[in-house]
């Protein structure tokens, strides 16, 4: 970074004649931004932990940024998605460069988005690519090589996302021989890590750093990032559930697929295949498709709690299924003349049998079992019911300052919930409201008349009440639902009482939907969850959030299910002390797609009577904005006439 004659603090940056003020041709002054970024930089210098709830339009991003520069220190900014960390870098990082000169900055993603080159090598010569769309795909990656500095998937913009090209020469670590790969000193992740190494600000998404502080064991280099102190999570309301992907365990029928074409197509290119390697690999397949069978269940997810009885009745296919895993690793390890590339395999068999070992035999109730099914997947999960005890010691006891930051942490004002889920024993903490004037830009109805959203007439009357406010909204409109199958009786009544373009989740790629959304006048998009948050659609393109119910977790998911029994058998209140505040994160993510600059005007519309009708509603009240409020849906036809 180039260095200016006294040093700079960010009152120098933020100020009303500031040098941001200099620089950007749009910049507005806002007090609350220049408080966070004042607050964030006493974290870095004093090291202590620091929680900001910044609303909506508080220019956060810029608000951490310059102080994690400034600091002098290596920062780690974990974001909650990819998009979010490609804006960081691609977007606010040059515009800093502009005016501060060079930093020290790069990011880092997990290696399943970075090409692998011996992979694309070996695939140019050997026959591992199936059907007409892989080859196709297979030729724009090989040309793309050529040329890329990065590695990285996100620059080929013609690539499908389920590409099986892809999949096959992506720099996962299971086939990684490390430094005896040719590729070694031009591997992309080699230079990632380098990069890295050399870099102050490090650009991370919530998936790998929680990745890092699973396999960190303390000693030197043992982490995917290097040695940091201090680390900004950005869409922080998400640390809970990552954390828990991450210090759990997981097996899939894809693990056994995976290995056993990779040690097929191993053994096949490097000639040391033979009878009885075939042999031990199709007895894995056959033995892992009938343990995994055992779990046959309708798409979504099923707690699983008895492992004693299911052990006793199904115990030969369980040890069938380790047996092969073993055979697999031994098979490998007594070849004389083992390739490099049979090492990893060998190291995965036996990771595969201890994750499932496990899943199977573990009695540790501080972890639900649970089973998931997608499509033709089966997912074998445990997972930490309580994350709290886990970040205290992995994250916030080693690391000198963890900033939190969101516009939505706090429930009613305040951090306890958060500190709760998290672990959190000792933060400063700070509100930043947003800059909005939401009284005069949104209004927010609750109709009074629909049926409770449990009872059968609830869909009917909703479909009827989202007709009415399309209607006066003129389309320009998102529809949320907590549901996919809410989501598509409601489309199916809908969609052809209004004339507007309407779209559906899941009838194309998120993005192209956006796309497709943003450049349609009038347009409709109905949506579940993953639409709830990380949206940006300014303007009056957007000036309709509808919301079905309100967004609670569902109670007979596994996990869910599990810390609800976890604080009732502790004594607390599970309602009001985690379903409610968790509801009213959720219910503002929702919200905040609506008004997304200081010209935005809209309404929100909460399907569920339930928020004026019950003593918990108020939660929700006093966790949301200032927004005007009615029970009368001519006063949102009023608000569109304006």
């Amino acid at each position: 970074m180039a260095s200016p004659t006294k040093p700079l603090d960010v009152r120098q940056f933020f100020g009303h004649r500031g040098l941001l003020s200099e620089w950007h041709p749009k910049y507005e002054h806002r007090p609350g931004q220049i408080e966070m970024a004042q607050a964030v930089e006493s974290a870095l210098a004093e090291k202590k932990h620091l929680i900001v709830e910044a609303g909506t339009g508080t220019g956060k991003t810029l608000a951490y940024l310059v102080p994690a520069i400034l600091s002098g220190r290596r920062v780690v900014i974990s974001t909650g998605t990819k998009n979010l960390q490609e804006q960081l870098f691609f977007k606010d990082i040059p515009f800093l460069e502009k005016h501060l000169g060079p930093l020290r900055a790069c990011y880092m993603k997990g290696r399943g988005n970075y090409a692998c080159r011996q992979k694309i090598y070996d695939a140019d010569k050997e026959p591992v690519l199936s059907g007409l769309e892989e080859v196709a795909d297979f030729q724009i990656i090989r040309e793309w090589e050529k040329t890329t500095e990065t590695g990285d998937r996100a620059e080929i913009k013609a690539l499908p996302e389920s590409s099986g090209a892809w999949a096959k020469i992506d720099a996962r670590s299971e086939m990684c021989t490390g430094q005896k790969c040719k590729q070694f000193d031009r591997c992309f992740i080699t230079r990632m890590h380098q990069k890295a190494q050399e870099s102050d600000i490090i650009i991370v998404n919530h998936h790998l750093l929680f990745a890092d502080l699973a396999v960190k064991d303390g000693g030197e280099n043992s982490g995917i990032i290097p040695d940091y102190n201090s680390v900004i999570f950005d869409e922080a309301h998400d640390v809970e559930d990552v954390a828990g992907q991450y210090f759990g365990a997981s097996v899939s029928n894809y693990h056994f697929e995976e290995l056993v074409r990779d040690v097929t197509a191993v053994s096949t290119r490097k000639e040391f295949g033979s009878q009885e390697l075939d042999r031990v690999l199709m007895m894995l397949g056959d033995c892992a498709a009938r343990f995994l069978g055992l779990f046959e269940a309708p798409d979504g997810r099923t707690g699983f709690r008895s492992h004693e009885a299911f052990l006793i009745k199904h115990e030969d296919v369980y040890r069938d299924v380790l047996a092969g895993l073993e055979l697999v690793a031994l098979r490998l390890e007594m070849l004389k003349s083992a390739p490099e590339e049979a090492i990893p395999l060998v190291h995965r068999a036996r990771d595969i049998s201890r994750r499932l070992q496990f899943w199977m035999e573990s009695s540790n109730r501080a972890y639900v079992y649970w089973i998931e099914r997608r499509g033709r997947g089966t997912f074998l999960q445990a997972t930490p019911i309580d994350v709290s005890q886990l970040l205290d010691e992995k994250l916030f006891d080693r690391i000198d300052t963890v900033v939190l930051t969101s516009a939505t942490l706090a429930v009613t004002g305040g951090f306890e919930f958060l500190k709760a889920r998290l672990g959190v024993r000792h933060a400063r903490a700070l509100v930043v409201p947003s800059h909005f004037d939401y009284p005069k830009q949104a209004l927010f109805y609750v109709p009074q008349n629909l049926p409770d959203p449990r009872n059968a007439a609830f869909t009917a009357a909703a479909a009827t009440e989202i007709v009415e406010l399309l209607m006066h909204s003129r389309g320009r409109a998102f529809v949320l639902f907590t549901s996919y199958q809410q989501m598509r009786l409601i489309y199916d009544r809908v969609s052809l009482d209004v004339p507007y373009q309407t779209f559906l989740q899941g009838t194309g790629p998120r993005n192209a939907l956006l796309d497709e959304f943003r450049s349609t006048p009038n347009a409709v998009l109905f949506a579940t969850s993953s639409f709830w948050q990380g949206v940006d659609v300014p303007g009056g393109q957007l000036s309709c959030v509808i919301i079905d119910k309100l967004p609670f977790a569902v109670p007979s998911d596994p996990v869910v299910e599990a810390r609800i029994a976890a604080i009732r058998d502790e004594g607390g209140d599970a309602f009001n002390g985690y379903q409610v505040p968790q509801a009213a994160i959720a219910l503002k993510q929702g919200f905040g797609r609506l008004i997304r600059s200081r010209t935005d005007r809209g309404v929100l519309a909460l399907l569920d009577n339930r928020i004026s009708k019950t003593r918990y509603g108020q939660t929700f009240f006093d966790s949301l904005p200032d927004y005007s409020f009615t029970t009368n849906r001519d006063d949102v036809r009023r608000f569109f006439q304006v």
